[in-house]
């Protein structure tokens, strides 16, 4: 195997697929991912599935070819390490300007083509979520790019890392600051499984277009 193969399905992908793995100083198994700590890595597709799946099958130590310790919780260690950056890089995105909050904000964004993505928290209602969808599917069925969606953090977790109360609803606008904090929440949404809701948008318009060329 290359040096950028899943030891878990064998197959090649980008380093952006995949989590870079090494052993630390103490034999215990370390997720690399900035992909720039030193010695021999392994690599596993970057989602928890397969992060569980080479724990449970003891590939690591094959894969680098040591004894090594690997964390029983290493899937949740990951986790919470994503978390944490795709949070620091919100809260850089927020100082330089580039992050609407409040649900009439974003819904603005959206319709005007300034957001990137949108972040509903844990406890966001239906209703605001559905508002803001509408406005994400308009721009979709006027010929704009599909407006991801992410649904990652709770309401404590996004005021902190946002510098504000009751932050339900954000969204995060066009800028390198901005395209910096959406890599990582996509990242992270792509470990914890990814979210179809984009798919359900484009879907719900090629309904909605279908059904008017029916009625034509």
């Amino acid at each position: 195997m290359n040096d950028r193969t899943c030891i878990v399905t064998r197959k090649s992908a980008t380093p952006d697929e995949l989590i870079r793995f090494v052993v630390g100083p103490d034999s215990t198994v370390v997720p690399d991912l900035k992909r720039n700590l030193p010695g021999r890595g392994c690599w596993v597709t970057a989602d928890r599935t397969h992060v569980d799946l080479a724990v449970g099958r003891k590939l690591f130590a094959r894969a680098l070819k040591a004894e090594v310790v690997v964390p029983p919780q290493l899937g949740e260690l990951i986790d919470g390490l994503m978390a944490k950056s795709a949070l620091g890089a919100l809260g850089l995105a927020r100082k330089a300007g580039m992050v609407a909050l409040g649900a009439a904000k974003v819904e603005s964004s959206v319709r005007s083509g300034k957001a990137a993505a949108v972040l509903h928290a844990g406890e966001a209602s239906d209703d605001g979520v559905r508002k803001i969808t509408q406005a994400r599917r308009a721009v979709v069925h006027a010929g704009g790019p599909v407006i991801a969606a992410y649904k990652l953090f709770s309401e404590h977790e996004l005021g902190l890392a946002l510098g504000g109360t009751n932050v339900i609803h954000a969204a995060v606008l066009a800028g390198d600051a901005g395209k910096a904090a959406l890599k990582r929440m996509a990242a992270l949404d792509r470990y914890r499984g990814g979210s179809p809701d984009e798919v359900a948008i484009l879907a719900a318009v090629a309904d909605d277009e279908k059904a008017a060329e029916d009625t034509e």
